[in-house]
């Protein structure tokens, strides 16, 4: 997408954006900084997400787990996990989050890490679902599909995916094919609105 088809699409939100939910799902959003070979910041993605949804802070979610290390007696936050959660605070995102498990494996390290959140997302995008009429979805994740297509033929919602390339799933590529999301947003192409928001926000 060009910089001025870019500038249509978030134009296009204007008159729907306080009719619009925003879900990130940052543990997802986290892992396409991989292949972007750029980092792209809290702060940047929060002034993003304005374009498509004011208002209702209900309706801009932020999804992430809490880690609080290895010890299932620990009460204090990773510093790095505190970070994180901070940011999203600050900048008024409305934050589900609950704790990281660490799971024995044969890593190196002897354990992994686990903290899915795709119930909390498709329980809150079903019981918030009257407030709201159009869906901006930060992740590839291919398992949210089976709610976006429910919610496209039960209540007419319409979904919008952000992602990067190579990291979108079959089922979120094929739902656009079959007209069930509007459309997939690819991250690469607003590197140049992130980079210009990271210096005018600091």
């Amino acid at each position: 997408m060009d910089q001025n088809k870019i500038k249509d699409f978030l134009e296009s939100f204007r008159d729907k954006l306080f009719r619009t939910i925003v879900i990130i799902d940052f543990s997802n959003v986290d892992k396409w900084q991989e292949s972007l070979g750029w980092k792209m910041g809290i702060n940047e993605l929060a002034h993003l997400i304005r374009y498509f949804s004011k208002g209702n802070k209900d309706l801009r979610r932020f999804y992430y787990g809490s880690d609080y290390g290895q010890k299932d007696s620990s009460n204090t936050l990773l510093s790095w996990s505190e970070t994180v959660l901070t940011k999203a605070e600050f900048n008024h995102l409305n934050i589900v989050t609950k704790r990281v498990k660490y799971i024995h494996s044969d890593r190196l390290d002897g354990f992994q890490k686990k903290c899915d959140l795709d119930v909390e997302m498709t329980v809150d995008l079903i019981r918030l679902r009257e407030e709201y009429d159009n869906i901006i979805l930060f992740s590839g994740d291919g398992d949210l599909f089976y709610v976006l297509k429910y919610l496209r033929e039960e209540f007419k919602k319409s979904s919008y995916v952000f992602s990067a390339r190579n990291h979108i799933g079959k089922e979120l590529m094929d739902g656009v094919k079959e007209g069930i999301l509007e459309k997939i947003v690819y991250i690469d192409d607003f590197k140049y609105r992130l980079d210009a928001d990271r210096f005018k926000y600091r």
